[in-house]
């Protein structure tokens, strides 16, 4: 991949919010690949639709791309804080593709996250807009990519190293064993699994595990068998080939 934007697409910008747009969308259209599937080739969607900006015609995935300058970070800026619950609740969010790009217009890191990934608590309301501004009132939404598990932020740049292609689309594959449209169920995989993240050795017990469960009670107040709910979710990681048993109370992360 080339890391450079075409600078000679800005000539006639000022705005940087539209340099910054005209750049990397034109970036990821000349030089990504479709990560789900391995396609050479991303389409672009109409100018300002409101839900993706790339598509893949082979295996018809949607990506909507953020991007800023400088480091990656762990928080994002979207659009409206109701619009992107309404697309999480509906199932009809797109994969989102990140990029972070430095001063001199060159790519520094480019990630992929799927859509199952995302569920409504990683969504962080915005304080509405004040009443002298022109959208008085309008509420939009920071995208707390911290609590999304680390099998979920798919490398296809990191700090300017391109990652293998065929690394990129397995590791997109393996996720899709993740896949649900229940959200509840959704929520209770992407929380053990960053559990699980947080724990430094490959190697765990369920003691371990149980060491979050008052953090996994706060995020499921509903729940009054957290414990019992752990050992659900990590039977069923077990079953998508994300850990696996030892010994009796003893797991293994699956890399």
């Amino acid at each position: 991949m080339n890391l450079k934007f075409n600078n000679q697409l800005i000539e006639n910008y000022s705005s940087n919010s539209q340099i910054a747009r005209v750049l990397t969308e034109d970036w990821v259209k000349m030089n990504s690949y479709c990560p789900c599937c391995g396609n050479l080739m991303l389409n672009d969607f109409e100018n300002n639709r409101p839900v993706a900006d790339f598509f893949c015609n082979n295996c018809d995935e949607e990506f909507e791309l953020k991007s800023k300058n400088g480091n990656f970070s762990n928080t994002i800026t979207d659009g409206a804080y109701s619009t992107m619950i309404e697309r999480i609740n509906s199932n009809q969010n797109p994969n989102f593709f990140f990029l972070t790009y430095t001063n001199n217009w060159t790519v520094n890191n480019f990630v992929l996250i799927p859509n199952h990934f995302f569920t409504p608590s990683i969504i962080i309301k915005r304080k509405p807009l004040a009443e002298t501004a022109r959208r008085a009132g309008w509420i939009g939404c920071n995208i707390d990519i911290s609590n999304i598990p680390e099998s979920g932020k798919i490398f296809i740049i990191k700090e300017c190293q391109e990652i293998d292609k065929h690394k990129v689309v397995d590791d997109y594959s393996k996720t899709k064993a993740l896949k649900t449209t229940n959200l509840e169920s959704r929520g209770w995989i992407m929380d053990v699994l960053n559990c699980i993240g947080k724990i430094h050795s490959d190697s765990f017990s369920l003691n371990d595990i149980y060491f979050f469960e008052n953090e996994l009670q706060l995020k499921h107040p509903d729940n009054k068998f957290v414990k019992d709910k752990i050992r659900q979710q990590l039977q069923y990681l077990r079953d998508k080939g994300f850990v696996e048993f030892t010994t009796r109370g003893n797991y293994r992360k699956i890399k």
